[in-house]
């Protein structure tokens, strides 16, 4: 029996041609700036993302907080939206790390952080409260269903940012699926922001790693901190490698993914005790709600799929996302379907 893991797109495991650039990778001691594949890298993604230059970091949360702790100073505060990924998810490194407050907003149900929001939100010039510095939006919204943010959106977000001073940093994880999404070009979507992170180690499919871009000052700026923050990694070209594959081979096949969680939800409209989130799927993420006819809970069946070699995990109470990747084919949609046959039916 296949094994099929729609847990997440991060379960996903390099490809051939990955290992076989990790293996021959020239390699240099990266704390010095002298590893030329990282080198490489960071200058892709910033060429990518329309940024003046990038830095890799071992993992999606520590670029965030470092692009967060190059903006603010201790006691500054961010506003973050209540379902962003830096506030969920990310063990309060902001606040504990950091000292930065956080101002949480709730996301509307596109996603979006409502402009009126975000104005209600600045601190006014008072010695009594944390001096509001930035903004985090992220795109794809992963736990509003891995929904889209638009060019234009964020452009809005941004110019009334700059306009009263602040910075804004995309949490742009799965950036690239958005970009696909739409039909447009990833620096479209972060044009305007003054730093994005994207993710090597989910849909593009290389095992470790996330790259920061932004301005060269503050690149320089996030360098110390990632020094800080203990990411400062030395032959990190072995990794770094398998990076420059995921960014010229994966992008484009990423409306691979997209088409195969249409797929996956076409198919499990025809079971009544199931009720699929409106707009799903935006991108390659399936967000659904048992209804009250299934009596079964959430562990169980998540238990019981198992046993039908399909891994899924909950995203709540009665709440369930399945995530498409590169390792889902079309025979693993049709079994992930027909195991959810077996199990709701028994």
């Amino acid at each position: 029996m296949n094994t099929i893991d729609l847990r997440s797109d991060t379960v996903t495991h390099p490809t051939p041609a990955m290992r076989e650039a990790m293996a021959k990778a020239p390699v240099g001691d990266d704390v010095y700036g002298e590893d030329p594949t990282v080198n490489r890298l960071q200058e892709m993604a910033a060429e990518m993302l329309g940024k003046e230059a990038g830095l890799f970091v071992p993992s999606g949360t520590m670029g965030n907080l470092a692009a967060i702790l190059a903006h603010c100073g201790r006691g500054d505060e961010v506003i973050v939206g209540t379902r962003s990924h830096t506030f969920l998810h990310e063990a309060g490194g902001l606040s504990v790390l950091g000292g930065v407050h956080s101002c949480q907003l709730p996301n509307q149900v596109d996603g979006t952080l409502a402009l009126e929001d975000i104005e209600s939100a600045i601190r006014a010039d008072d010695p009594h409260e944390p001096i509001t510095r930035l903004i985090c939006i992220e795109n794809t919204q992963n736990a509003c269903g891995g929904l889209c943010l638009t060019p234009a959106y964020t452009r809005q977000v941004c110019d009334f940012a700059h306009a009263r001073g602040l910075a804004v940093h995309l949490d742009g994880a799965r950036v690239f699926n958005a970009a696909v999404a739409q039909g447009v070009a990833a620096k479209d979507l972060a044009a305007s922001v003054d730093s994005v992170t994207f993710c090597l180690s989910k849909g593009l499919c290389a095992p470790v790693g996330s790259v920061l871009c932004g301005s060269k000052a503050f690149i320089a700026k996030a360098h110390r901190l990632r020094k800080m923050l203990g990411g400062g990694m030395r032959q990190a070209g072995i990794l770094a490698a398998a990076g420059i594959v995921a960014l010229e081979t994966m992008v484009g096949r990423l409306a691979e993914d997209h088409t195969r969680a249409k797929k996956l939800a076409a198919g499990l409209k025809r079971f009544p005790g199931l009720a699929l989130e409106a707009g799903t799927p935006a991108t390659n993420m399936v967000f659904f709600s048992l209804l009250p006819e299934v009596k079964a809970s959430t562990e169980s069946v998540v238990e019981k799929m198992r046993d039908y070699g399909v891994f899924i995990d909950a995203a709540g109470k009665r709440r369930i996302r399945l995530v498409t990747h590169y390792w889902i084919d079309d025979a693993g949609v049709k079994q992930a379907i027909a195991a959810f046959h077996k199990v709701l039916a028994g």
